[in-house]
């Protein structure tokens, strides 16, 4: 069987490091089994879905390196729904209620004081033809309830415990009581329709093989596989791992700009991948190199069931592993972009010192541009560039005239190589410098060692 997967976010708010653990742990699973990829706007939320949001949805996929066979807006999708919904009403397991908020809330709360669960107590169920007459009569739409199956009969109403059970490709064995949950509502009294409906609809028609979300969904699932079943149709295999917690005060909210992946594009795709993915479960986190090598990795009995920790120091000092192993041909359009020169040579010299890539750019500057030099020790360096050998230089350059200076002023160490890198480069610390000397070149490297701007 060939797996079909999805990813459907909501477009009401920026993509996070938390949805895009389950975008990632999808769009892999679906690589690895050569299946394909939906990408669904879940976007049936008619005051906070906004086509900005959903162009940057999009973006933040196709920045990450994915691709998707087809896509889908549950906006277009009505009419289907109004089929579905049509199929349930006529088998009586979609029922019209006329309860206010305000009247649900009151309820809730009687039911909590007298200890008992606050489980909607289908009283809707009990109305005669002539209430409902009344009702419509009066102007009141009706929210409508899925009725779950839990009693031994239609004519009972009140629930009696009754697992739903899966077998979860990440949690193992589970079950849901359908017994202790309120039927859920399905459509608004404005005749729009809620998630758990429309999601189930919408897994049917584009035949969803394996659903993997967060274990934020777990009971949902239990009402999802009973409406599949009430659909006729089969549900799908499920796989619910942890969640994502942020570390400090950052948070991790679609509608908060502190996790939003918009804002990271700094860092390399395939380390924000390998990050997102290899987070809390017992592989090592290693930056993979392309989305087939991470694939390969995915094995969904490996992913915890403990909540994983995002760390974004963790990811930027992955995102670094990741550019030190990076080979030129890989950056070379995009360091020509930033009008970073030098060629492979620079990149070889500079890229165990960059966190991002952008890092190089100020790497180039120290090279290439004009810089003030820090001058300690002036009496060395006047040597030092006294005893400056004639060009071509090349990575032995550094060695043969370092000896030369330690012989003359007799420094040696931290004496002698502190003074010099804070003069060539005014860091303290940086790449090495038998690397980079060829490349500062004779004329700037004399002009610094004498305490000039060059």
């Amino acid at each position: 069987m060939t797996p079909h997967l999805r990813f459907a976010p909501s477009p009401t708010g920026y993509l996070h490091f938390g949805n895009l653990r389950t975008a990632v742990l999808n769009y892999l699973f679906a690589r690895k089994h050569g299946g394909t990829f939906l990408l669904r706007l879940d976007d049936t939320d008619r005051e906070r879905s906004t086509d900005a949001f959903a162009v940057q949805i999009r973006a933040d996929l196709t920045w990450l390196g994915f691709t998707w066979d087809s896509e889908a807006k549950q906006s277009d999708r009505t009419a289907r729904y109004d089929e579905a919904a049509a199929l349930l009403k006529a088998s009586g397991r979609l029922y019209p209620c006329y309860e206010t908020t305000d009247e649900l809330d009151r309820r809730r709360k009687r039911q909590l004081a007298a200890g008992r669960p606050p489980v909607y107590d289908r009283a809707a169920l009990k109305l005669t033809p002539d209430d409902l007459a009344r009702h419509d009569a009066e102007g009141r739409a009706p929210h409508w309830r899925f009725r779950l199956v839990n009693t031994k009969d239609a004519a009972d109403v009140t629930p009696e415990p009754t697992n739903v059970a899966w077998d979860d490709l990440i949690r193992g064995h589970q079950t849901v009581d359908l017994g202790s949950l309120s039927d859920p509502v399905l459509i608004r009294e404005d005749g729009t329709f809620l998630y758990t409906f429309t999601s189930v609809v919408d897994d049917i028609d584009f035949a969803i093989t394996h659903i993997i979300r967060g274990e934020d969904h777990v009971t949902n699932t239990g009402v999802q596989v009973d409406l599949f079943r009430a659909l006729r149709a089969s549900p799908p295999a499920f796989a619910h791992h942890a969640l994502l917690t942020a570390a400090g005060d950052l948070k991790m909210s679609k509608r908060s700009g502190d996790m939003a992946l918009m804002g990271s594009r700094d860092l390399e795709p395939m380390a924000v991948a390998s990050y997102v993915a290899l987070i809390g479960t017992s592989d090592a986190i290693e930056p993979m190199r392309s989305m087939d090598e991470l694939a390969s990795r995915l094995d969904l009995s490996h992913v915890s069931t403990s909540a994983a920790r995002f760390d974004l120091q963790e990811l930027r000092a992955l995102n670094a592993r990741f550019l030190h192993a990076t080979p030129y041909a890989e950056v070379a359009d995009r360091l020509r972009g930033m009008e970073v020169g030098g060629g492979e040579p620079f990149w070889l010299a500079v890229r165990g010192n960059v966190t991002v890539l952008a890092d190089a750019a100020q790497w180039w500057a120290v090279v290439n541009g004009q810089l003030e030099p820090i001058v300690e020790e002036a009496g060395l360096l006047a040597k030092a560039a006294e005893l400056l050998p004639p060009e071509p230089w090349d990575d032995t350059t550094w060695s043969t005239w370092t000896n030369a200076v330690k012989s003359a002023t007799a420094a040696k160490g931290k004496a002698l190589f502190h003074p010099l890198r804070l003069a060539l480069t005014g860091c303290d610390s940086g790449p090495e410098l038998k690397l980079l000397l060829p490349l500062i070149g004779r004329d700037k490297a004399r002009a610094r060692l004498l305490g000039h701007t060059a």
